[in-house]
């Protein structure tokens, strides 16, 4: 049971070392296939990344405005990160937008330079997630972020487990064999564990129980249609998913999920 503690211990540190400048260990016996085995911790990390967020906003809110809190709230969880998903977003758009075939896409997504599509991704991302966030009531926004920033990094690890991955090399290879069924429960279970806090937070406003299902629909849609449309796009231009990919995922079904709360939102 210890050395199933201790090395659980460290495959969780491992994704935190690998998705965050957070400071971890050095394993010196490291393996490049233990970061696999670390991928049902991911929405741990994003939970862990909400948190950040959400403190930030927290304390930013007590002497700033809410917008520029909300402004300090992203930051922290740029840098926190070092704006890794942000990064696989800008690719992903340049490589779409500038590509016409495979791999014409996998070496415009390999160019560190940002181009036209990808800083138009980038601003639109950003700015839809400050306006979508400002619009949302200050009491509850530390739960939002929380939640937004778990569900998102299941989302990737969901199209980790349908997709393969088509690079021969890149950040994200050792992530790429297959998921095993149990670690993809337990990543699940992680990625809407914190969920129920929409719905206590809330509970003043669900008096039926059609109103707790049309909350879920409204936040769950919008993620479900992005999921899949991202998904199919990856699939039909490229076969599967690259790592730059997985950050436009994240990136893109975050906001969707702050977006379809607020569409709930602005009913009441």
């Amino acid at each position: 049971m210890l050395h199933f503690l201790c090395n659980e211990r460290r495959y969780f540190l491992l994704a935190i070392g690998f998705f965050t400048r957070i400071p971890v260990p050095i394993f010196q016996d490291f393996r490049a296939e233990d970061l696999n085995l670390s991928v049902k911790y991911f929405p741990i990390v994003g939970l862990l990344v909400g948190m950040i967020g959400a403190g930030a906003y927290t304390l930013a809110a007590k002497v700033l405005p809410h917008g520029i809190a909300v402004l300090m709230s992203m930051a922290m969880t740029i840098y926190v990160t070092g704006a890794f998903h942000e990064d696989g977003l800008a690719d992903s758009a340049d490589g779409l937008g500038g590509g016409w075939d495979r791999e014409r896409i996998l070496t415009i997504m390999q160019d560190s330079r940002l181009g036209t599509y990808g800083a138009i991704a980038l601003f639109l991302i950003l700015f839809g997630k400050f306006q979508v966030l400002e619009e949302l009531p200050a009491y509850y926004l530390p739960f939002i972020l929380m939640i937004g920033h778990t569900l998102s990094r299941l989302c990737a690890l969901y199209v980790m487990a349908d997709l393969s991955y088509v690079k021969a090399e890149g950040k994200a290879k050792p992530l790429a064999t297959k998921i095993k069924p149990i670690d993809l429960a337990i990543a699940t279970i992680f990625g809407v564990l914190p969920i129920p806090l929409i719905y206590y937070n809330f509970s003043p406003f669900l008096l039926r129980f059609s109103d707790w299902l049309w909350l879920g629909i409204c936040c769950m849609l919008p993620v479900v249609f992005v999921w899949f449309w991202w998904r199919n796009k990856m699939k039909h231009w490229l076969g599967g998913y690259t790592g730059d990919c997985l950050g436009a995922m994240q990136q893109m079904t975050e906001l969707a999920f702050y977006l379809g709360l607020l569409i709930w939102y602005q009913q009441l």
